[in-house]
């Protein structure tokens, strides 16, 4: 069977399904890898590997196996020099592989971002041990937010407000970083009006490289980790250009072709970096119902090579997560049919087991107002119910 491209998913959770989905639509054959079996993006995935992305050897050992056009990341914790190597020998790496060692820890990203590029940032330090983070703590002063320079999702993030949790924040961090560096970043709460993700599209266009940004998404978190997203969220015309001004020149400096999601704090009308992934966000999931082309969709026609119109709208929409209370690998689901009686669309992830507070769907909705359908999505989020079995 012939395909546009083949291309070697690195991460197979609930983005790289959906990224599957859009990029089969393209013709792609698409080889999805994680290091457990039946991950969400292989149910759906032209083949497999179960594999540590941290085993440089074995990653080495797939690309080589399947030899595709496109090596794309959708995590964070890879052996990134072996991206490198690679490239290095002719394979493509999205967006770069120079990108995935940045952003692979926080510490890299927020010095390019700071140091090299100038962009507005918070006060921060980093720590590899809880005497460094009391010092780095001095320094940003209090409320201080410490979380890993290499986790996913927000884990291990918290927000300390006093000296005497800090070993607790400290110990909280080790135990949810990922990697094999114990170092932490420790930098100043800002007492934020709003946060958005600016998803933020660098593609090929007539005449040279072309940047196409997304309504900005606003967003929720708990335990650093999103809760619901809704889509535009309103900014003024000044504040939307101090992000996209930002978000273009960090992602022309990353190079490469494909979706970043670029993270900022808003209060009145500064506009502060906070964070960047080089592929499809999270928060970003409520372009499912919100924009004709979804994040997947442009992600794909990025790294594909294929048209990204110059601009994109979105009508109100909000996405609300649904989340599992304990450990269990036997799950059925209740409720669906409830939670979509009113309009509200659910997509449950496919992922073979739960623990507390993993993200295993997601529930969608479009209304008039963004603050409709933000209160559509929760309902709809809170009628879906997880059978555990025993």
């Amino acid at each position: 069977m012939a395909h546009t491209a083949k291309i070697l998913l690195l991460g197979s959770g609930e983005l790289g399904r959906e990224f599957v989905i859009s990029a089969k639509r393209l013709g792609a054959c698409v080889i999805a890898c994680d290091a457990y079996d039946n991950a969400p993006a292989m149910q759906l995935a032209d083949a497999r590997e179960v594999f540590s992305m941290l085993d440089g050897e074995a990653l080495r050992a797939v690309a080589e196996k399947h030899r595709p056009d496109y090596i794309v990341p959708e995590i964070e914790a890879i052996r990134t020099e072996v991206l490198a190597e690679l490239e290095g020998e002719g394979f493509t790496v999205v967006p770069s592989a120079r990108a995935a060692q940045l952003t692979m820890n926080r510490d890299a990203i927020r010095d390019l971002a700071a140091n090299e590029l100038g962009l507005v940032t918070s006060r921060y330090r980093y720590a590899k041990n809880l005497d460094e983070v009391r010092a780095a703590a001095e320094h940003t002063g209090f409320p201080c937010v410490i979380k890993p320079v290499m986790s996913s999702s927000g884990k291990g993030q918290s927000t300390v407000r006093e000296e005497a949790k800090l070993e607790e924040a400290w110990d909280y961090a080790c135990a949810n970083m990922r990697g094999d560096r114990q170092r932490v970043i420790v930098e100043q709460f800002i007492d934020f009006d709003y946060e958005i993700t600016l998803l933020t599209v660098r593609h090929k266009a007539k005449g040279g490289d072309g940047i196409t940004f997304c309504p900005p998404i606003g967003h929720r978190q708990e335990r650093g980790d999103y809760q619901e997203s809704w889509q535009p969220t309103p900014m003024s015309d000044a504040a939307i250009t101090k992000a996209q001004e930002m978000a273009r020149k960090v992602v022309d400096d990353l190079g490469g072709y494909g979706l970043f999601g670029v993270e900022f704090f808003v209060k009145g009308e500064e506009v502060i970096f906070s964070e960047l992934s080089p592929r499809p966000h999270d928060t970003g999931m409520v372009t499912l119902v919100s924009q004709n082309l979804t994040e997947f969709d442009l992600h794909a026609r990025a790294v594909l090579g294929l048209p990204v119109p110059a601009d994109l709208r979105a009508r109100p929409a909000a996405s609300a997560v649904i989340l599992a209370d304990r450990d269990c690998d036997r799950l059925a689901y209740d409720g669906l049919a409830d939670a979509m009686s009113d309009g509200a669309d659910i997509r449950i992830f496919g992922k073979p087991t739960s623990r507390p507070y993993r993200r295993m769907g997601v529930a969608l909705a479009t209304a008039g107002t963004t603050d409709e359908a933000r209160d559509k999505a929760r309902e709809a989020a809170h009628k879906v119910h997880i059978v555990y079995g025993s």
